[in-house]
């Protein structure tokens, strides 16, 4: 299968998981994030199916870009994978106004403007497919993560909005609940945790591909993913 995806929030760890899963799949894949450099290191060892796009997707201007590019490479856009997450671990007597507002700009307003620039393309297409990177925070408002917490429950809602919007035209939108702490990248932290209690980025790729391949007649909407030593 060669199609065309843009992973909006490429890093260490899961996004570059997904990045090679795609490109594995036979995917043409655009990589959204703001670290030029960073960019520019993975691409170069990814290959020539891979695009170095630095975007920050709070941007609409910079978002618009950063399509334009894809589609002048690779053209018109299959899947999005929209992974970008705004950080703020902050409670709700401590956190300001400006972190609390970043969070959702990251993560729901970025989503948003990544989507509206993709959706076109998948509308005059055969479709496409749409992901949405959620969290615990997601289902459950996190202890001291007001930001977080009240940002990713954001990105549920709109992502199950599309879907019943979008659904019956042809594009696929999913929401996947990461109900758990994953790997973090070889070398990067130090941790008492057992290998067992963390979630593998490379097999949650490997859901996310699930997802991209399913058949319309059963598309997945919400899909938990935790490790299996923790309780469900």
């Amino acid at each position: 299968m060669t199609e065309t995806a843009v992973i909006a929030g490429v890093g260490p760890g899961l996004g570059e998981s997904l990045a090679r899963r795609f490109l594995d799949e036979g995917c043409r894949v655009g990589l959204f994030a703001r670290s030029e450099s960073y960019l520019e290191e993975l691409s170069a060892e990814l290959g020539e199916s891979a695009l170095a796009v630095p975007t920050d997707i709070t941007d609409p201007t910079a978002v618009e870009a950063g399509f334009e590019a894809v589609r002048a490479e690779f053209g018109p856009i299959d899947v999005l994978l929209n992974h970008a997450s705004g950080g703020a671990w902050e409670g709700v007597q401590d956190i300001s106004p400006t972190a609390f507002e970043r969070a959702w700009r990251v993560s729901a307003y970025g989503g948003l403007l990544c989507s509206q620039a993709a959706i076109p393309d998948m509308l005059e297409g055969d479709g496409g497919t749409i992901i949405f990177t959620g969290a615990t925070s997601a289902v459950r408002g996190r202890d001291g993560a007001v930001g977080f917490s009240a940002a990713k429950f954001a990105v549920r809602g709109m992502a199950e909005s599309m879907a019943r919007e979008l659904g019956p035209k042809g594009i696929h939108v999913a929401h996947v609940v990461i109900d758990g702490q994953i790997s973090p990248p070889e070398g990067t932290a130090e941790t008492d945790r057992a290998e067992e209690e963390f979630l593998d980025p490379d097999s949650i790729a490997d859901s996310y591909w699930h997802l991209v391949t399913q058949d319309r007649s059963s598309w997945t909407l919400e899909l938990d993913l935790r490790p299996h030593v923790e309780p469900f």
